[in-house]
């Protein structure tokens, strides 16, 4: 079965919940409403005939036209049938940014999930652990992705540098996480004797 093919059975099955589908560049794109996204992508990665069952990559596009809605973009893949998918779910700006997590269907979403939040700022109800994994975690500029981001960011250099600098990344594990990659033992005692107070960075 084709993409096209999967498009077609998705039309079929879910209705309106399929509103638009079409080809580009010979990639099949499916447009769903969010209401129903996770119940769709649930039925792509179970049902015998489609078998999408990995999951490539989860990304947003934010379009220059303020009138156009942010695309949350899910790329699957059927590894068995060397078919793929691509699945848009449409999102107001004007409203809150919000999807249900694909993590408990795949797992491999969750670093991908937690970077569109970064850089887009859309959230992921039901994600256990949904915070920055590019920017630092007191960053206060907004989201660098979103077409309304200055090109330069918000702040001054000088500002940025500072917040950066002010910031304690380590401070963001827990000794568990530390120790499970094997280098509690080798942060210096400083770094431990702060972690061990559970410190947290801070934009002073």
């Amino acid at each position: 079965m084709s993409g096209a093919e999967s498009a077609a059975a998705l039309q079929a099955r879910f209705g309106t919940a399929v509103t638009r589908a079409w080809v580009s560049c010979g990639d099949t794109i499916v447009h769903v409403a969010r209401e129903r996204a996770h119940e769709i992508l649930a039925w792509l990665r179970d049902d015998p005939a489609q078998q999408y069952n990995y999951l490539t990559d989860i990304t947003c596009v934010d379009y220059r036209d303020v009138e156009r809605p942010l695309e949350v973009c899910y790329q699957l893949r059927s590894i068995g049938r060397k078919s793929d998918l691509r699945l848009k779910i449409e999102l107001d700006k004007n409203q809150p940014l919000e999807v249900d997590s694909a993590c408990d269907l795949w797992k491999g979403a969750d670093w991908v999930e937690r970077e569109a939040y970064d850089m887009f700022g859309v959230t992921f109800r039901g994600h256990l652990d949904l915070r920055r994994i590019l920017m630092w975690e007191t960053f206060a500029e907004g989201y660098p992705l979103r077409k309304d981001f200055p090109l330069r960011g918000r702040f001054t250099r000088a500002e940025q540098t500072r917040q950066a600098l002010g910031v304690n990344p380590e401070g963001h594990y827990s000794l568990e996480e530390l120790a499970i990659a094997d280098t509690w033992g080798e942060l210096p005692a400083e770094v431990q004797a702060r972690l061990a107070r559970g410190e947290r960075g801070k934009v002073g």
